[in-house]
């Protein structure tokens, strides 16, 4: 299991196939390959992207990032390329854009499948070194960006119904990485539950009842999903425990994956995961609590809710 940090934003690498794919991105980030991040919504991309930056050879200059879905196309032009004084209404001074914000760094542009047909090309002679105009703009900006994208949509889809170019496509996608949702890597839910929980309360617990529904669920919204649980759960529990009584209506009434056949390890999941941080740090709890993205608090009063015997097994 991994805790780790990129640009300010923790998270848990518990299962094998994540811990391969940040392998993966610990090889390519220093390279200076376009990299394409691909997966449903909520799977985690962003951290994907912030931890290829983290690794990358840029890691010293600046991180930008952009929903590429929440602007109108007037206003993401202006927003990527910077405008001039006086370029349109309301335009009372001269701004840069964040390909000029990112230059020597990294511009992280989501949902890059929603990006208008225009901006596609304006992008795709960025993306090859041409400079550009600031919109309004006489004087041609050249800038050094290296650009990673994220969308949840099929861009190979997209290029053979005509809505994303193939050309833009393939400068992407020299490095594709997809992340897989949360239902394919089960392994990640309880260390993820564990690590929102010690964020929001580290005094709370999660009862065996309400491990064994969180992994069960199938979590169409992904890590989002469980995160948004888990806060509300945080905050409306009754006891030091978290029962099922506070979870959410909505939860509750939730379908539940039948392909899990029995739940008999689940009330010993969380134990056995501070277990084998003990064992890989030789019993040091500080670097064990590090590993599991808790506390050595937190994990000083999990060990003695356990009791010796319980540990010591």
């Amino acid at each position: 299991m991994l805790a780790c940090e990129f640009i300010g934003v923790s998270t848990v690498f518990a299962s094998e196939v994540m811990q391969r794919l940040l392998a993966l991105v610990e090889k390519v980030a220093p390279t200076k390959a376009s990299i394409l991040i691909t997966g449903e919504s909520g799977t985690g991309k962003e951290i994907i992207a912030r931890a290829i930056h983290h690794y990358s050879l840029r890691s010293s200059k600046s991180w930008v990032d952009l929903n590429c879905a929440a602007l109108p196309e007037n206003l993401l032009e202006s927003e990527l390329f910077g405008h001039e004084k006086g370029a349109f209404s309301g335009a009372e001074c001269s701004k840069q854009g964040l390909f000029e914000l990112a230059h020597r760094g990294t511009l992280f542009l989501d949902e890059i499948g929603d990006l208008d047909p225009r901006m596609q090309v304006k992008l795709l002679r960025v993306l090859d070194g041409a400079s550009y105009y600031r919109v309004g703009g006489v004087k041609k900006v050249s800038v050094d960006v290296r650009v990673v994208a994220a969308t949840n949509q099929n861009l190979k889809v997209a290029v053979a119904e005509g809505r994303f170019r193939s050309d833009l496509y393939h400068r992407l996608s020299q490095i594709p990485i997809n992340v897989p949702p949360l239902r394919e890597r089960r392994d990640d839910i309880v260390p993820i539950a564990l690590h929102y929980l010690e964020q929001q309360n580290a005094s709370l617990t999660f009862s065996p009842q309400v491990l064994e529904k969180l992994c069960a669920y199938d979590w169409p919204g992904n890590v989002r999903e469980l995160r948004n649980v888990i806060m509300r759960a945080s905050v409306f529990a009754r006891g030091p425990e978290i029962t099922l009584e506070d979870l959410s209506e909505e939860f509750a009434r939730s379908s539940f994956s039948s392909s899990l056949q029995s739940f008999s390890a689940l009330p010993d999941m969380e134990r056995q995961a501070i277990l084998a941080a003990l064992e890989e740090t030789r019993g040091h709890q500080q670097r064990a609590a590090d590993k599991l993205g808790i506390s050595k608090r937190t994990l000083q009063r999990k060990i003695r809710s356990y009791g010796p015997m319980a540990v010591a097994g």
